[in-house]
């Protein structure tokens, strides 16, 4: 974690890509393409974002991506416990020269795959995690927090509008996925609205979307496990394939297979996409119970 700076410079009118502009080639700062570097520079819709999470004065909050800390400022007038991850070198040490005297702000530099386990071993479970997601690495940072038992009451994530169809989607839409499963068995999951390309700078080329995650408690007990997501990846490998043909290719015998579908009422000739994530874990526990049976 990077040390607090003692000197502090007035934060730039995140609305104007001008003013960006001249601030980042003052800094020598050049934008990385491959960290997926667009600003929201529309104040109303940045409002909007911080409203959906929903966080209190002195919440622990995680924010992914921060890049000029537009976010950022509204987080730490609102009095959170902030902790931010940032890959890019030269924005995380801009980041700390503005808010590393802020109290309860503090920073992790790097990728955020490798440095979020780090900040939960420092300073604990996030209240709320939230931010704009580099659009070829949401799905894999969204899965690592699901998969290892990071799972705040709300996240707020701007995505891809791909993304979130996948995240959003009902059995048997195309978009329904092993991905899908695995945020649905855990979290109920919205979209908020989009942000069109114009509303960025620079302009992606695609359309983003807000997908907001609050916890359901009433989720599937394996949900998380490790074991249920490989399975569920297996049930989904060939999407035309049924279920009996998929979970074969991973060992299942057909009579394991058949003592299992009798037990929960899920026929092995369905595909993967008409099971909801209840559906989803009931078979897997019943697999599991033929299998130490």
């Amino acid at each position: 974690m990077l040390c607090c700076m003692s000197d502090s410079v007035n934060r730039p009118d995140y609305n104007s890509p001008k003013e960006l502009a001249a601030l980042l080639d003052s800094l020598g700062f050049a934008m990385q393409k491959k960290f997926g570097q667009n600003f929201l520079i529309n104040q109303a819709a940045r409002q909007r974002l911080f409203d959906l999470l929903q966080a209190e004065a002195a919440s622990r909050c995680w924010e992914i991506g921060p890049g000029m800390g537009a976010m950022t400022g509204m987080a730490v007038d609102a009095g959170l416990s902030l902790s931010v991850f940032e890959i890019d070198h030269g924005f995380a040490r801009y980041l700390q020269t503005v808010y590393g005297t802020v109290e309860g702000f503090r920073l992790q530099e790097g990728d955020f795959l490798q440095t979020w386990p780090r900040e939960l071993a420092e300073n604990g479970k996030p209240e709320r995690i939230f931010g704009n997601l580099p659009y070829n690495a949401a799905s894999a940072m969204i899965a690592a927090l699901l998969e290892n038992g990071l799972t705040p009451q709300r996240m707020v994530f701007t995505i891809q509008k791909e993304a979130a169809a996948r995240m959003t989607a009902r059995p048997g839409d195309k978009d329904y996925s092993a991905f899908t499963v695995l945020c649905q068995s855990m979290y109920d999951v919205r979209k908020a609205f989009d942000l069109g390309a114009a509303m960025f700078w620079p302009q992606p080329r695609v359309v983003s979307s807000v997908v907001i995650m609050t916890r359901n408690p009433s989720g599937p007990a394996c949900a998380g496990n490790k074991d249920f997501t490989r399975f569920t990846r297996a049930a989904f490998a060939s999407r035309r394939k049924t279920l009996r043909n998929n979970l074969k290719a991973i060992g299942i015998g057909e009579q394991q297979l058949m003592a299992a579908s009798e037990k929960c009422g899920i026929s092995p000739d369905l595909r993967a996409e008409r099971l909801d994530a209840h559906m989803m874990a009931a078979l897997f526990l019943a697999l599991k119970q033929t299998t130490s049976a």
